[in-house]
């Protein structure tokens, strides 16, 4: 990135990748390649497009949208109008879908064809200030309301092609996305990215990996979440290279992407790494020109066996959260302890471990973790909309992240636990807070607690722990199907148990932390061992 200058936006470092490399590979998906400049005319005239509707510096576009071009071209044409690209996972719907419509304020949305009645669904329950919902794919069949609805394809072909210059300079420091992060005590909360972070988080991974100018990335991953984007998206325009993105992730059809797209390096979550190392062997294993495999978290078993099984190296040290990036990784050529997320990242924080009163502990002692930028532009710039909670995280100029850890007299920092009240499933944060407010929904619930137990494949799963009204003959099978239709379907609860009274403190706060050392109790239910089936999107 020293090339780039020490702060630079995501349109700078497209336009290197212009300069140094227009017309070579950048993009793929499941064989349609794109070159950066097909990617820059397009965004273009899909620049033009939002302009027209009345996006303008500071507004937000969301999008709801599968892993494809349309998502990159969304991104793009956002940020070039100065506005702010809100990208919403595609498991969405209802309650939790209007949140961040609303919350965010969005002027327009980018969605596709079999998810356009969801947006119209929520409009009818009011979202002023959405104006465009522009659909790819779109048949003229789906489900309609007042919300004037455009064809993507259309607007891509009627539109010019020439950069349309934003009216406001564009700087580092601009906000250039909103993500959204599990809430705790209150709905999901908006983290203002400005464009420098991007850059940043896109070159720090770049260097942990050492990758190179000539390496294939290939990744499942959705572009809804920063992994995606920083890694395929920004990190392809900085060094080099292709990036091959895929749709969603399939054990059985893995491997022969690996071969078709010749990747060099994959980019997974934890569970994803886990499930191909368990898999049957599969003809295209061997002979790949796979060298690296960055998922976390890695257990031992499946470090070994994509090491000795499938011949790549892997890369599994690292902490970060969506408001600091990456505070901790593995510096190039060190040997990483086990179970550690490498070391503090000292090019861009300061980190310590410190006690509830906020003093710094003893090497080896289980504290919270805080953090420092010691560069500008590196961080969340707070909570849209949320100024109180935006200082309240930020005590005497340290990030607090709620998450529990420890450093040791060799400087390695190992992540021990969560302090804050939120679960972790398949790579997707979940809110407790709203799923709570789902599931006080149901009428034959008088109380309830959803908290995390430990899942088999890493982080968590979901549990539903709730008292019955008088009288009612709900089953655990009936309330699991009644949330199918309410929440995302990586949120739908594996485990559900019916008790007489939850445990409280003095002052009626639920202890949740009993319930998760209860675990699966003998009258726990467990979905995996039902009939329930259901749509996983």
């Amino acid at each position: 990135m020293s090339s780039l200058g020490p702060q630079v936006t995501v349109l700078d470092a497209l336009n290197l990748r212009l300069k140094t490399d227009p017309d070579g590979l950048y993009l793929d998906f499941a064989g349609d390649a794109y070159s950066a400049r097909e990617i820059d005319e397009s965004s273009n005239r899909l620049a033009r497009a939002l302009a027209d509707f009345g996006v303008e510096p500071g507004d937000r576009v969301a999008t709801l949208l599968e892993n494809s071009v349309s998502q990159v071209l969304a991104f793009f044409s956002t940020l070039k109008l100065g506005a702010i690209h809100v990208p919403i996972n595609t498991a969405y719907k209802g309650e939790f879908l209007h949140h961040q419509l609303a919350d965010s304020g969005a002027k327009a949305i980018i969605t596709q064809a079999d998810f356009s009645s969801r947006i119209h669904e929520v409009f009818a329950t009011g979202l002023p200030n959405l104006v465009a919902n522009v659909v790819v794919g779109l048949t003229g069949n789906e489900k309609s309301s007042e919300l004037p609805t455009y064809d993507f394809d259309e607007l891509i072909n009627r539109y010019d092609s020439v950069f349309l210059e934003s009216s406001k300079e564009i700087g580092p420091e601009d906000l250039a996305c909103f993500i959204y992060t599990a809430g705790t005590t209150g709905p999901s909360k908006g983290c203002m990215l400005p464009h420098h972070y991007i850059v940043a988080l896109a070159d720090q991974i770049t260097r942990a990996w050492g990758r190179q100018s000539n390496d294939v990335i290939l990744t499942p991953l959705p572009l809804f979440h920063f992994n995606a984007i920083s890694v395929c998206v920004v990190g392809t325009l900085l060094v080099g290279g292709q990036s091959s993105i895929a749709k969603r992730f399939s054990v059985s059809q893995f491997w022969p992407e690996v071969k078709r797209t010749g990747a060099t390096m994959v980019s997974l979550l934890g569970s994803l790494a886990i499930l191909i190392a368990e898999a049957d062997d599969h003809p295209d294993q061997t002979g790949h020109k796979l060298r690296l495999c960055a998922a976390a978290p890695m257990p031992p078993a499946t470090d070994h066996a994509w090491r000795d099984r499938f011949d790549c190296a892997t890369f599994s040290a690292g902490y970060g959260l969506t408001e600091a990036s990456l505070i901790s990784l593995l510096p190039a050529g060190e040997e990483n302890k086990v179970g550690a997320a490498g070391k503090p990242n000292t090019n861009d924080f300061l980190v310590r471990i410190v006690d509830d009163e906020g003093s710094p502990v003893a090497p080896d002692t289980v504290g919270e973790i805080v953090c420092q930028p010691v560069r500008s532009n590196i961080m969340s710039k707070g909570y849209w909309g949320r100024p109180e909670e935006s200082v309240a995280v930020m005590k005497d100029g340290w990030f607090h992240t709620g998450d529990l850890g420890r450093i040791d007299d060799d400087d390695f920092l190992f992540f021990v636990d969560r302090k804050k009240d939120y679960l972790r499933r398949r790579g997707e944060n979940i809110s407790s807070f709203e799923m709570e407010r789902i599931f006080h929904g149901h009428p034959d619930l008088v109380d309830l607690a959803v908290h995390s137990l430990p899942s088999e494949m890493g982080e968590d799963e979901v549990k539903v722990t709730a008292v019955l009204a008088e009288g009612a003959t709900l089953t655990e099978e009936e309330l699991c199907l009644w949330s199918v239709d309410r929440v995302p379907y990586f949120a739908v609860p594996r485990y559900i148990e019916f008790r007489a009274d939850l445990p409280r403190n003095p002052v009626g706060r639920v202890l949740k932390y009993e319930l998760r050392d209860d675990g699966v109790t003998p009258s726990t239910w467990d979905r995996e061992k039902s009939e329930v089936k259901f749509e996983r999107r």
